[in-house]
């Protein structure tokens, strides 16, 4: 996280005594990145965080990848993808590589325990639904169009409203996700040209702690498994926190389009940075005001990325037959750019609504098994038509 932030109680100096109302001391957990070198929270809690009564390995967490064939630009059409499960169990894995996974999820199932990604962090992407994502931080109040920003190693539970449909995209990372240093100062302040910033960030909401002993399971995702462990206490049973590590919320309609007189290329976009992969927003904006602007994009070649389009609302310029929750793959070694007529059809248009997330590794993605059901095997000819 870019700045410091402060919920509930903390003493006045940090690892000092800080007692609960019996004389008690809270316990007191540091959560940090990069070996105490980066950013960090503290965490008041009742209770020991690391009573774990017991463990077990509960299945293997891997990626059903799909046998090489030959390259080409995919689309998938995942808007019939069915609801079920809940926001991890019902996830289904459709492309990665060694930097990012990337997963659908419709869930229609509130979590009945609690989960941790301990190589990465991820982003969940809220199309459609509302509800509430609970965290040890707090609890994060979500809404169409939310990216929600999970730091490794926060426990999570996700409480989708009742009777409200859902759908949610899931990058995980291995690493960290974070907004593009250029956004920045070098104290970590969000510049003028940034197209958000402090403003824009929704922390979570500390609620009262939960004081409670029993059995809690808790799911952790690390070294290619599920790690299923029960704890003697609550998670949730923080008292106060402070420091720069913390989930929040961001919603792509509070990005503000960079916007000039030709064509903008693809990182003016651009909304948060991986390991290995940028993650950008399309949002409506004007088109380019040059008098001989073609709005349109060029025809251009990813020589170095794989670029994922996941289309979320709106007409998309220099697409045809592309509907909600489709998601193009051109991989690179293939030049692609807008579909036949797209190109001069823009001329003259003068803003767009359309609203999508888009995807730059800098490694090759493998699409799995499972993205087959949704796969249209004839867009790579949608050029020649």
């Amino acid at each position: 996280m870019p700045y410091y932030y402060r919920l509930g109680n903390v003493p006045p100096k940090r690892h000092t005594q800080f007692r609960r109302p019996d004389g008690q001391l809270y316990q007191e957990e540091l959560m940090g990145q990069e070996g105490f070198s980066s950013d960090q929270s503290l965490l008041y809690h009742l209770h020991p965080p690391t009573a774990v009564l017991s463990v077990e390995r509960l299945a293997p967490a891997t990626f059903p990848f799909e046998q090489p064939g030959p390259l080409r630009h995919r689309l998938l059409r995942t808007a019939p993808c069915p609801t079920g499960g809940d926001a991890v169990s019902g996830r289904v894995p459709l492309m990665g590589n060694d930097d990012v996974r990337v997963s659908i999820v419709r869930p229609d199932q509130t979590m009945d325990y609690f989960y941790r990604y301990a190589h990465g962090d991820e982003v969940l992407f809220v199309h459609e639904g509302t509800g509430q994502l609970q965290t040890q931080f707090g609890t994060l109040a979500y809404r169409p169009g939310d990216y929600l920003v999970l730091p490794n190693g926060t426990t999570w539970k996700l409480v989708p409203d009742a009777n409200v449909p859902q759908r949610l995209l899931v990058i995980e990372a291995s690493g960290h996700i974070v907004p593009p240093r250029r956004y920045l100062s070098p104290r970590g302040q969000f510049l003028e040209h940034a197209p958000y910033c402090e403003r824009d960030l929704r922390p979570p909401e500390l609620t009262e702690p939960h004081d409670e002993e029993g059995e809690f399971e808790v799911r952790i995702k690390a070294r290619n498994s599920i790690t299923r462990a029960i704890y003697r206490f609550h998670p949730f049973d923080v008292v106060g926190w402070d420091g720069c590590l913390w989930p929040y919320a961001f919603s792509i309609h509070d990005f503000e389009p960079i916007t000039g007189r030709i064509h903008q290329p693809p990182p003016v976009h651009q909304t948060f940075d991986g390991p290995g992969f940028v993650i950008c927003s399309f949002v409506p904006r004007l088109f380019d005001y040059h008098p001989q602007a073609i709005p349109a994009p060029y025809h251009h070649s990813n020589t170095d990325s794989d670029e994922v389009l996941y289309y979320v609302a709106g007409n998309f310029m220099s697409r045809k037959g592309i509907e909600e929750a489709a998601i193009s793959i051109h991989p690179n070694g293939i030049p692609h750019g807008p579909h036949p007529g797209k190109y001069e059809g823009s001329i003259g248009q003068t803003a767009t609504e359309e609203l999508a997330v888009m995807i730059d590794t800098f490694r090759p993605l493998r699409l799995t098994e499972d993205a087959h059901q949704f796969e249209d095997e004839n867009y790579f000819r949608t050029w020649v038509s």
